[in-house]
């Protein structure tokens, strides 16, 4: 019979405590605490505890300094939970406390229960990794390892045929013992120490093992010195860890970016409401219109905040190049300091691409970032970007013929060698010293660059630096523009619905109303899930459409949906969100992401009605 993993929730309120626990049992064995002090308690007699979740606002120990405690005492991954937005106690906790998830107070059921899964789960293969790990020390007596064998006075007297193949290489000749040998001499226990190396190749990690070996008498006479070389391990420990710290900080980005989608969709939709009101006043439009960009680059901030942390689900379309260049040139300039200079040279006719923009930004950061790195101080970076055809099939890079546009990034720095060059995209490969780099940002510019339909060209020579040339295929159609305060049409009386708007954001429902409103529809509204299921009840016949919040307190989005949908099964239901990472989101809800437009939600609107309208045919 499988063991269901264990878990250990501490927190100081005991309702939210049983509702954990009842959160949770089932799925794992579960136990409690009350606070940080009984949770250290728990843990020194509970070994196998494989998930800790823990809320951070707990009296006399806060959740980032006990699960700092906790992490000395065992390796169980840990949740944070928090109903106040205390970065920088996150912060702590990620570092100090090695939080893997962050989850808002009130959580979302099924979003925690996914997380503690994922987060179990880790802790189980890594577990079963130690134990695979310590069946094979086992076999280490054949595994090869540089071995050799000293007296009490440190003279060595014998070695393996790698130990003596290392000493040869290397002219080590010396005598006497270290400051660690000595210590296994005079205590007997043995010691195993993790160093690192220089090599031509780059940094190296050895494990040396010092075993002491005892003679007739008991006393020890002799040591085993036991090195490997433990590269490829340290690696991907590294390579763990920055993943899980990637992963938290992308919980925590959506946290936060799902609050400044909802103040941006309170702002977008009051400034588009006050500018179709004011009407032909130009004075005072031209400043509600100023504001409208400030906002809508805002929520363009938001979305490159989370493209950095995590994949989210936006798509491809015809972009103006000059345009998102111009953004990125801010971005780029702000991120490398003044270390370095940065000379653009951007051609005003480039062709429009189709491709995703916050990528093509994030590409271009990683690129500018890299090139910077690569440099000593006071080096020059040449960001370019122009058009060019290719009249016939490049067979290297893979591109058709036709229309490209093309970006180029270019730096001063040593170069690299050919081998190096090879594995440049090659996912976590850097040649940054330990904990300076992921290995990721060519990997990222490259699989970019795939989805754009386009191809990476990275030429490189030492003493000449490094050039990166991305190809954009140009895309079929020019970019049009359209008016941020573009008066609405009021849809025909035959046309009019009555919408049930449901949020618990009275700003953000209040604007989504008043929006429906100057459209000509009926608008009910609800404050929370239970509100919306008795106004439905009480206007069973009456309502058209329901738009709903996702992340409520009690009742998700989500959920309400399912419940309305036993009253009404064909009721048409439109998600909103702050989110971009939904999970669990039937096929038949349509979702409309904060902070939305005037046009996204009209066609919404209008997709949903057009469903149910094709229902209705017989």
């Amino acid at each position: 019979m499988i063991e269901l993993p264990l878990i250990l929730l501490v927190d100081d309120e005991p309702d939210i405590l049983v509702a954990l626990k009842d959160l949770f049992e089932g799925q794992y064995r579960v136990l409690t605490a009350g606070s940080g002090r009984e949770g250290l308690q728990t843990l020194a007699v509970n070994s196998g505890v494989a998930v800790i979740v823990s809320d951070q606002r707990m009296p006399e120990m806060t959740g980032d300094v006990f699960l700092s405690q906790a992490r000395t005492m065992s390796d169980a991954a840990a949740v944070l939970l928090t109903g106040y937005a205390d970065l920088r106690a996150v912060v702590a906790a990620l570092n100090e406390g090695g939080i893997v998830g962050y989850a808002p107070k009130p959580w979302e059921p099924e979003g925690l229960r996914a997380m503690v899964a994922m987060v179990a789960g880790a802790a189980d293969l890594r577990r079963a990794l130690a134990r695979e790990q310590a069946l094979l020390l086992g076999l280490m007596d054949r595994i090869p390892a540089e071995i050799s064998f000293k007296d009490r006075d440190g003279q060595t007297i014998q070695v393996n045929n790698r130990k003596a193949e290392a000493m040869r290489s290397q002219g080590d000749g010396a005598t006497g013992l270290s400051a660690e040998e000595v210590g296994v001499m005079r205590s007997g226990q043995p010691l195993v120490t993790i160093g690192e190396e220089a090599t031509v190749a780059g940094v190296r990690w050895f494990e040396t093992e010092i075993v002491p070996i005892a003679g007739e008498g008991g006393e020890v006479v002799h040591l085993a010195v036991i090195s490997r070389d433990v590269t490829a391990q340290k690696t991907a420990q590294m390579q763990l860890r920055q993943s899980d710290k990637l992963r938290a900080l992308g919980t925590l980005a959506g946290g936060v970016a799902h609050d400044f989608n909802n103040l941006l969709t309170v702002i977008l939709g009051s400034l588009g409401i006050a500018g179709r009101k004011l009407g032909d006043d130009a004075a005072v439009g031209k400043y509600l219109d100023s504001a409208t960009e400030a906002a809508q680059r805002c929520a363009s901030l938001v979305q490159r905040l989370l493209s950095f942390s995590r994949p989210t689900d936006n798509r491809a379309s015809l972009v103006d190049l000059p345009a998102i260049l111009a953004n990125a040139h801010d971005l780029v300039t702000q991120a490398l300091g003044s270390g370095c200079e940065v000379v653009w040279n951007i051609a005003d006719d480039l062709w429009p691409a189709f491709l995703e923009s916050n990528e093509l930004e994030l590409a271009l950061l990683n690129l500018a970032v890299n090139a910077r790195d690569a440099m000593a101080a006071n080096g020059e970076i040449a960001i370019g970007a122009h058009n060019t055809t290719l009249a016939a099939p490049d067979s290297r890079l893979g591109l058709t013929a036709g229309d490209y546009v093309v970006l180029t990034v270019k730096d001063t720095g040593e170069g690299m060698l050919p081998e190096t060059l090879s594995r440049v995209t090659e996912p976590f490969f850097t040649t940054k010293p330990p904990g300076q780099g992921t290995g990721l940002g060519l990997s990222i510019v490259h699989g970019f660059v795939q989805r754009s339909g386009g191809a990476l060209d990275i030429t490189s020579q030492i003493g000449d630096g490094t050039q990166v040339v991305i190809y954009l295929p140009r895309g079929d159609t020019a970019v049009g523009a359209a008016s941020v305060t573009a008066p609405l049409a009021v849809v025909p009386d035959d046309r009019r619905l009555c919408v049930l708007v449901v949020d618990d954001e009275a700003l953000v429902r209040d604007v989504t109303a008043e929006f429906l409103r100057e459209l000509g529809h009926e608008v009910l509204e609800a404050a929370n899930g239970q509100a919306a299921l008795e106004l439905l009840n009480a206007n069973h016949d009456r309502i058209d459409l329901a738009i709903v919040d996702f992340a409520m307190p009690g009742m998700n989005g989500v959920d309400l949906a399912i419940a309305a949908r036993t009253q009404r099964p064909k009721l048409p239901v439109i998600l909103l969100s702050g989110y971009y990472d939904l999970d669990a989101v039937p096929t038949d809800l349509s979702i409309v992401h904060k902070p939305f437009t005037d046009a996204g939600l009209l066609e919404a609107i209008s997709a949903a009605v057009q469903v149910r309208d094709q229902d209705k045919v017989p």
